[in-house]
């Protein structure tokens, strides 16, 4: 019978076009909102572990309570020995060593005459450390405007925006100006290797990146950083995990009193994170929820009036001497075969529009010119695993009880009163 439904579905399409295409939109809408919102919302999520938090932070419990003023002066020191510790208790995560620090830069000229200064925020990260794949986790190679990742200690990459407020190039140097972690002057010179975007508007107007042994010589800071960021191998952020990673490593200092002891903090615990990753699973969650919701009204609609639409035809087959029953069950298969049909279409053009929006994405570069806080530039959609059903609960499901209320109206046919109305 279900052979004999589908082909009637197949040489009817004013019966099957309409239906189809009303599903498949359906679907594809749902799908293509529940990518999107998850790639956008994960997105901020990922780009500020990645250039800020980490997954998780280890630095001293003074400079944690300072962190909004990044104090060098309280920095961590004999990190040798915390990676060792860290590298045996957590092996499953990659640990990496920062410091972030402030300084004018100055971009001398001819005569004696400086091009340009301006304020500028400093990342010392691992660049000559593949192992520590920073480049990579930071996407430097792919953001180059200009020139190359710095190869060699004395070199530095500035954010594109910054390069042209000081009216320098690839090549050119630089002066650095700033305070040392013992709160002396320190100076020191520069040759730019390359120019970066970032892709977050605030850090492309004032941020400078050099290797980490170059922070550390110039900040005198040997054996020392302002941080140790955390990143789980796969890259794949588990706030539960990490929660419970900081309770057991906490505990081990939990009764050393000095104040420069290790501290680890979870994404969670810094920037509010907390709140935001709960926002973000409850925004999410509740926009797919109504989203589906709503389609649901609409595809039970279709469903509904295409069953009254065809009050006659069923008029017809009962005064033929078709079963009332047989009638109910041939409407709710094709419903059915209508159902997962449009859901079928409509989760191949949902998943291949998030799969593009996802490599690609969307540049609003164009309205963050003036953004002062981490945001990504590029809006993307993120794929996964349950985009590949939740399309058919408003495509099938709802189709089908839609089809099946209107049904219920077969019951309510007099047999006796049949040709009565088709005559009319």
């Amino acid at each position: 019978m279900i052979k004999f439904i589908f082909k009637a579905i197949l040489r009817d399409k004013n019966r099957s076009i309409l239906p189809v295409m009303v599903v498949a939109i359906g679907v594809f809408l749902t799908i293509a909102l529940s990518g999107y919102l998850t790639g956008m919302l994960g997105d901020i999520v990922d780009q500020t572990a990645r250039f800020q938090t980490g997954h998780v932070k280890v630095m001293s419990r003074a400079y944690a309570q300072n962190i909004d003023q990044l104090p060098n002066d309280l920095a961590l020191l004999g990190i040798d020995k915390v990676h060792q510790e860290l590298e045996n208790d957590f092996p499953d995560y990659t640990w990496v060593n920062r410091i972030n620090f402030g300084g004018i830069i100055d971009a001398p000229g001819s005569n004696d005459k400086s091009k340009g200064q301006g304020p500028a925020m400093g990342m010392a990260i691992e660049l000559f450390s593949e192992s520590s794949g920073e480049v990579g986790r930071l996407n430097l190679t792919n953001s180059l405007i200009d020139g190359k990742v710095p190869e060699k200690s004395g070199e530095v990459l500035i954010g594109y925006e910054f390069a042209k407020k000081l009216k320098v190039k690839v090549g050119d140097e630089l002066t650095y100006m700033g305070n040392t972690m013992n709160g002396s002057m320190t100076f020191a010179k520069f040759i730019v290797s390359g120019t970066v975007r970032f892709g977050v508007a605030s850090m492309d107007k004032g941020t400078i990146i050099i290797d980490f042994t170059d922070a550390q010589q110039i900040l005198d800071m040997a054996n020392g950083a302002g941080e140790i960021l955390g990143f789980y191998k796969d890259e794949v952020f588990i706030q539960e995990q990490t929660e419970q990673m900081c309770d057991v490593f906490n505990a081990k200092y939990a009764q050393d009193p000095d104040e420069f002891a290790p501290i680890m903090k979870a994404l969670g615990e810094q920037n509010s994170m907390g709140t935001y990753l709960n926002l973000v699973n409850s925004v999410s969650s509740m926009f797919v929820i109504v989203f589906i919701m709503v389609m649901s009204v609409v595809l039970w609609n279709t469903g509904l009036i295409g069953g009254l639409r065809r009050y006659q035809e069923f008029g017809i087959r009962l005064g033929l001497g078709e079963a009332k029953g047989h009638i109910y069950k041939t409407m709710i298969y094709e419903a059915v075969i209508i159902g997962t049909i449009g859901s079928i279409i409509g989760t191949a053009l949902g998943i291949g529009v998030t799969l593009l929006m996802q490599k690609y994405g969307i540049d609003i570069s164009g309205m963050m010119k003036d953004a002062t806080m981490m945001m990504p530039t590029m809006l993307k959609s993120k794929f996964s695993l349950h985009l590949l059903y939740i399309g058919f609960i408003p495509g099938l499901f709802a189709m089908v009880i839609g089809n099946m209320l209107s049904g219920i109206g077969i019951y309510k046919r007099e047999t006796a009163t049949l040709f009565k109305e088709l005559e009319v």
